[in-house]
């Protein structure tokens, strides 16, 4: 292994700036015209990057609460709570050797490994690398206050693989302070213990949380571990200067059961491949992030961000690559990474009209050294397959604007200068290579306010995502294993986007958003083969559809919330490929009109919660439908649609300083045997990764508040 090279002293730290997380939460009201009513809607910050009401805005955002986070669920994975976001696929794969799947309006939905197509980020830090790559399994959602999900055109603005982008914001500290400590215990010897402390003293802001998990899993040879730990500080040095610190830590190892065939998952459910035992396929990773933001307000008019993060990764998986046989290898990653972001934010009058502007410029690095080892039964052998240094680096310049040219029209306006390099360094000197991709792409927003309670929107965008070093790590992979493929071409696509937004009386929200995307050069998924995977660019794909949600709230503390995706996610032009396998190669040929696969056309969530306030009980039920999926992109499998069907219920107490939750969760209360996510093109079929039958948790909290 390669000694770092890398000097914490000679690098800027930063985390983004607190007002996140305080802005996005807060309710914003206006009168109604009907009867003098209070209408309230969520204020986010990840459209404009400053705070305004979702309502105002000329993009599809919708805010999962602390609620919806943390209540009755295990806060192990993102795909618990952004099943109930309209536009996005979120599938958990019962098993923590990957991270879940999580794709929008399909981009993403190709992602053997991590996430693709959406960028993540963690109070403005981003979880995505300059490659596009993403890992959200570093996320410690006991600690978020929420997470805001934004579709369409305006994700552009984020950079490259922007398709979506997930923001997650962190909690603030109690104006006092706290001492909290929770257990939770579930189905497959599943538990977790957290600690945690909270205040406020002297102008210092501090939360600081562990937690400690681990389950045998639902599937065989699905083991896993996870330690955690966020530490937060925000310092107020004066009434104009805030500076934040926050430290995200976590060390995971997870046995991995792979996919099975569809015999396999007919003859037994929860097994794994024979060859997951055979390899001892299996992953252990471990991440460190921690930084600074320094936020300034120079006037009324003007402030100022200095955002920097830096970290380290290691990642190292024991892979099969033989059915047969216990061969395979093992696969390592150590990631040294780090990036800034400095932002002007102005704001002001044009001809009598209020204006807001913000111009920023963004610097990232990622440095990787890969080995690939041969291993058979799971024990390394130290046959080298692969030695490099893999290095990728963003540089960004954008600008956002927003004008209210009337009282009744605004118009939004942005664009995103990127450069992305990536940089292969083959220590054996025989696949050295560097690839640049450069982009400039602009989004245009309206919004017609018609009334106080009805707004209409539309926009349009150019989106722009380069292929990952996941993805251009192997030419071929039969009949021999080569690499890099650096001709691989970014994917460019043109979003049009259309929605209204509405307050339907005093009691009930509705967004809806429709949208078509055209992309050219889709980056899809050749062959994946023994967990070897070679991707391509299609020639063009289009999607349409729908996205619609519902809230409403009643009397007596009773509300309701339903989403619906309606998605036609097709290859708009057929193509065929060579395909080799056990040295035979056939011509797949892809017909125009084919779904792309991993996309679901049609995604349905509904829940009816109440709380008895006098009492501390809530409750709530849920339902959730996924149409069937297809597995390759010659439409050749599929996984059939489900339906499932969740409870939750839990108390709260007060006594003195002390508050204390119990709950408990039954998730798939109709024990539903279905297929919880595929694996895109598996060249031997195993494209199916069961889910939970009936399971369930139970969870208890104590805090007591000084």
């Amino acid at each position: 292994m390669h000694h770092s090279r890398f000097h914490f002293k000679l690098i800027p730290l930063a985390v983004v700036s607190t007002c996140f997380g305080s802005a996005a939460f807060a309710e914003d009201s206006m009168p109604s015209s009907q009867g003098g009513l209070q209408i309230v809607s969520p204020v986010v910050v990840t459209a404009t990057r400053a705070a305004q009401r979702s309502f105002d805005l000329p993009v599809a955002i919708d805010l999962v609460d602390k609620e919806n986070i943390q209540n009755g669920l295990p806060q192990m994975t993102l795909s618990e709570s952004l099943i109930r976001v309209p536009g996005i696929t979120a599938q958990n794969r019962t098993q923590m050797a990957q991270d879940p799947q999580i794709s929008t309006r399909g981009f993403g939905a190709r992602s053997a490994f991590g996430v693709r197509g959406v960028r993540l980020y963690v109070d403005g830090i981003p979880l995505s690398f300059p490659d596009g790559s993403g890992q959200p399994g570093s996320v410690d959602l006991g600690v978020m206050q929420g997470i805001e999900v934004m579709r369409g055109p305006f994700s552009a603005l984020y950079g490259n693989s922007s398709g979506g982008v997930v923001q997650l914001l962190t909690e603030n500290a109690p104006p006092g302070h706290e001492l909290s400590a929770g257990v939770l215990f579930g189905s497959y010897n599943t538990r977790r213990e957290n600690a945690r402390a909270a205040g406020t003293a002297d102008g210092l802001e501090y939360l600081i949380n562990y937690s400690n998990y681990s389950s045998d899993g639902y599937r065989d040879h699905s083991r896993n571990k996870k330690e955690q730990g966020t530490a937060k500080f925000r310092f107020n040095l004066s009434e104009d200067t805030k500076l934040t610190t926050l430290i995200n830590w976590f060390d995971q190892k997870a046995d991995d059961p792979l996919g099975l065939t569809r015999a396999e998952v007919r003859a037994d459910h929860n097994q794994a491949a024979p060859s997951a035992y055979r390899a001892d396929t299996r992953v252990s990773r471990s991440q460190t992030q921690v930084g600074f933001n320094l936020e300034h307000k120079i006037n009324d008019n003007n402030s100022i961000n200095l955002i920097s993060y830096v970290g380290t990764r290691r990642n190292e998986q024991y892979l099969s690559i033989s059915q047969v046989n216990g061969n395979g290898r093992a696969s390592s990653i150590d990631r040294e990474f780090w990036g800034a972001d400095l932002r002007w934010n102005n704001k002001g009058e044009l001809i009598s009209r209020p204006y807001s502007i913000s111009l920023g410029l963004t610097y990232g690095k990622m440095n990787d050294d890969r080995l690939d080892i041969e291993a058979v039964n799971g024990i390394k052998t130290g046959t080298l397959n692969r030695d490099e240094e893999n290095i990728a680096t963003n540089s960004d310049q954008y600008i956002q604007a927003q004008w209210s040219v009337l009282d009744s029209l605004d118009l939004h306006f942005g664009a995103r200068r990127t450069k992305v390099k990536l940089e292969v360094d083959d220590h054996r000197g025989t696949n050295d290579g560097s690839v640049t991709y450069e982009k400039t792409t602009p989004v245009y927003g309206v919004v017609w306010k018609v009334s106080p309670i009805w707004n209409i929107y539309a926009n349009y965008g150019k989106g722009f995502e380069t292929p990952t070093f996941a993805e251009a790590a192997y030419a071929t992979v039969t009949p021999a294993v080569t690499g890099p493929n650096l001709g691989l071409k970014p994917s460019e696509s043109r979003n049009f986007e259309v929605g209204t937004k509405a307050f339907i009386g005093s009691n009930t929200v509705a967004n809806l958003t429709l949208f078509n995307v055209r992309t050219d050069d889709e980056i899809v998924v050749q062959q994946n083969l023994n967990n070897n995977v070679t991707y391509m660019n299609a020639s063009k794909t289009k999607r349409n559809g729908v996205e619609l949600s519902i809230d409403s709230k009643f009397a007596n503390n009773i509300s309701l919330f339903g989403s619906y995706t309606l998605l036609r996610a097709k290859f708009d032009d057929t193509y065929s490929y060579p395909v080799t396998r056990f040295g035979n190669t056939t011509i797949n040929t892809v017909q125009s009109g084919n779904y792309i696969p991993g996309t679901y056309r049609s995604q349905i969530y509904g829940e009816i919660a109440w709380k008895h306030q006098a009492s501390g009980f809530n409750t709530a039920f849920e339902a959730r439908h996924n149409s069937k999926v297809y597995t390759d992109d010659q439409n050749s499998d599929s996984a059939r649609s489900y339906t499932l069907f969740n409870i939750r219920a839990g108390f709260q107490q007060k006594l003195q300083n002390w508050r204390f939750s119990e709950y408990v969760r039954v998730e798939n209360i109709f024990d539903k045997d279905y297929i919880g996510s595929i694996r895109v093109n598996d060249g031997n079929r195993r494209f199916y990764e069961p889910a939970a039958g009936r399971n369930w948790l139970l969870g208890l909290n104590a805090t007591y508040i000084f």
